[in-house]
């Protein structure tokens, strides 16, 4: 497990575990409404060189971001909505998904299908300061 306090305009310490150690697999975001989870997302898409405009998926449940980036939203429609519209399917493609309000359960389905997964606990200890929480489920 690692342990980070940044501001929201310097995610660097953070982004280098994409470099290293987060290159592929499932990404579940936690954190309150505003913590920081889609601030994260955009910070990777554009270290790994992405263009795109990234948006939180709230309302169209996955966005796309080059070839092999993707990112979900759960939180207004919950996993099973996902699982009903075939979405875990999505999950085992090739790259890095991001899923927003992902939960103890979909972690046991992922474990299950042995789907590399690492959790990311955001807390907002200020407007601009958060405290970042990685914990690796399966690698």
């Amino acid at each position: 497990m690692m342990h980070y306090k940044l501001k929201l305009d310097n995610l660097q310490p953070i982004l280098c575990e994409f470099d290293e150690k987060i290159t592929k697999g499932v990404v579940i975001l936690k954190g309150d409404l505003a913590a920081g989870k889609t601030t994260l997302v955009k910070a990777v898409v554009n270290k790994l060189g992405g263009n795109d405009e990234v948006t939180s998926p709230t309302f169209s449940l996955q966005q796309c971001y080059g070839n092999n980036i993707y990112h979900y939203d759960m939180y207004n429609h919950g996993l099973e909505h996902f699982i009903s519209l075939g979405m875990l399917e999505e999950l085992d493609k090739n790259g890095l998904h991001f899923v927003e309000w992902g939960d103890d359960a979909l972690l046991k389905i992922l474990a299950g299908a042995e789907i590399s997964t690492v959790v990311i606990k955001i807390s907002k200890e200020s407007d601009e300061n958060r405290e970042y929480e990685v914990n690796y489920e399966y690698a």
